[in-house]
């Protein structure tokens, strides 16, 4: 064996020959047709995956749904996915999909489609707001600093995206997670901020 053959390999205890990592970090790698493949480092990937998100989501519902067919019967996924920068800006959308991942990403796709901007009154809602989706009920009301938000799971998770800290809600109709996000939306889109209210008083004397 050649002296450079020595260097360029290291006998492992099992006997068989591996490349030091300094060769290795030298040579080529080519693809099918012979072309130089760009050498990607594993630390760039890590470090691109834990750059911040502008928006953050969350998977509120993921239900097994089925669909009869001439062949029988269809399974399928539906995913309720809703997105917020924890600031006045928040979307839901939902989706289906032949597997939860599928479905999920499929969500969130809508869910950024669909985002709305609403009027706050610094870490609450402006003003009391009933919306109804159809059979879903959700009276909303502004609450005092210090209050938290008081609010069932769907509406928790939606506010827990949004600047809103204090709240007061409940589901008077059903229990339906889908109309509900759709309802929570629906009410805080009607949310306008004070100064019109008392601009809208002036205009009415």
């Amino acid at each position: 064996m050649a002296e450079t053959d020595k260097k360029a390999k290291v006998i492992n205890k099992s006997g068989t020959l591996k490349m030091t990592d300094e060769t290795a970090a030298k040579k080529d790698i080519k693809d099918i047709a012979g072309k130089k493949m760009d050498r990607k480092n594993r630390r760039d990937r890590v470090k691109a995956d834990v750059a911040p998100k502008e928006f953050d989501e969350i998977t509120i519902a993921v239900d097994r749904v089925s669909r009869t067919v001439a062949g029988g019967r269809r399974m399928r996924f539906k995913a309720l996915v809703a997105i917020g920068n924890h600031k006045n800006k928040v979307g839901v959308g939902v989706a289906k999909g032949n597997d939860v991942t599928t479905a999920v990403a499929k969500a969130t796709s809508k869910a950024k489609k669909s985002m709305i901007t609403f009027n706050m009154d610094g870490e609450t809602i402006c003003h009391e707001v009933r919306t109804k989706v159809t059979g879903a009920d959700v009276l909303m009301k502004p609450a005092a600093p210090g209050t938290g938000i008081i609010a069932g799971g769907t509406v928790r998770s939606i506010m827990g995206l949004t600047g809103v800290k204090n709240l007061i809600s409940k589901s008077l109709g059903s229990t339906n997670k889908v109309n509900i996000a759709y309802a929570v939306i629906e009410g805080l889109k009607q949310q306008v901020p004070r100064k019109e209210w008392n601009g809208a008083k002036k205009e009415s004397k």
